[in-house]
């Protein structure tokens, strides 16, 4: 009679990735939020295009002179940014508040690879996700502002800029959202953060002077990845490339600081 004896493999990076992706891809929150980005992103720049289409011909000169159709097309951005950030942080607290993250470290015991892996796992997903839900939305908003002859291409300067980068920034705020659950541990937790770093501080700014607004709202996090997703420069805002670069450190300290703290507590 055979005895079966447990697998003793080593651990290494490749196989916890491959963990990280069956836990990401058997999860039906997982699919439920992906389609509803994509269908919501495309469904609002439908509306909203033809509802510019419609209202172009009584623009005053200067709004026509900066007339940015590419962006008009993403303009469920701001909905996906929060879809994908909450789906963030429950990649990390779905597992605490389940236990389930015991057996991982139990797995992994130096946990950093862990994090690693999920932000790998999940980056690429929701930019590959994101990618489709800003062509599907571009190219469905242009068909609405097509029939005005005001509507743009992706070859034309910028557009794909606009486009892929409105994707990127999104994905980033995900990674935001896994690292900020990482750091709280709580799934209410790390979206109240998420919700407060990236809608509610903007607000507050607002009602700041006009000075101190203008010296603090550029380095706001949403405010400097959202640089990129528009085709023109204004007063007082970054360019698009470096606003994405301080907006990529934001997310990259945010996780450095949940590495150390990972390292610290008890699972």
């Amino acid at each position: 009679m055979t005895v079966a004896t447990p697998f003793r493999g080593r651990i290494t990076q490749r196989r916890v990735l491959r963990s990280e992706w069956l836990k990401i891809t058997t999860i039906r929150s997982t699919y439920i939020t992906g389609a509803l980005t994509v269908v919501v992103m495309i469904a609002l720049a439908i509306v909203t295009c033809w509802g510019q289409a419609d209202h172009y011909a009584s623009m005053p000169p200067d709004l026509k002179d900066r007339w940015d159709p590419a962006s008009w097309s993403e303009i469920g951005f701001s909905f996906a940014q929060l879809s994908t950030g909450v789906l963030g942080v429950l990649t990390v607290t779905g597992e605490y508040s389940s236990g389930m993250i015991r057996a991982t470290f139990g797995a992994v015991p130096k946990r950093w690879p862990v994090l690693e892996a999920k932000a790998a796992v999940f980056g690429i997903a929701a930019f590959v996700l994101n990618v489709v839900a800003c062509l599907g939305a571009f190219y469905a908003g242009q068909a609405m502002l097509a029939g005005k002859h005001i509507g743009t291409t992706l070859l034309s300067p910028g557009v794909a800029r606009e486009v892929f980068g409105t994707a990127l920034y999104v994905t980033l705020a995900g990674l935001f959202g896994m690292a900020l659950g990482a750091l709280v541990r709580s799934t209410p937790g790390g979206i109240s953060c998420l919700m407060g770093i990236i809608t509610i501080m903007p607000l507050i700014a607002r009602g700041l002077p006009d000075n101190w607004y203008n010296a603090i709202a550029p380095y706001l996090p949403s405010n400097a990845g959202t640089d990129i997703t528009r085709l023109y420069h204004t007063p007082h805002t970054l360019y698009p490339w470096p606003g994405m670069g301080l907006f990529a450190l934001y997310v990259a300290g945010t996780f450095a600081v949940a590495v150390v703290l990972l390292k610290r507590r008890d699972a």
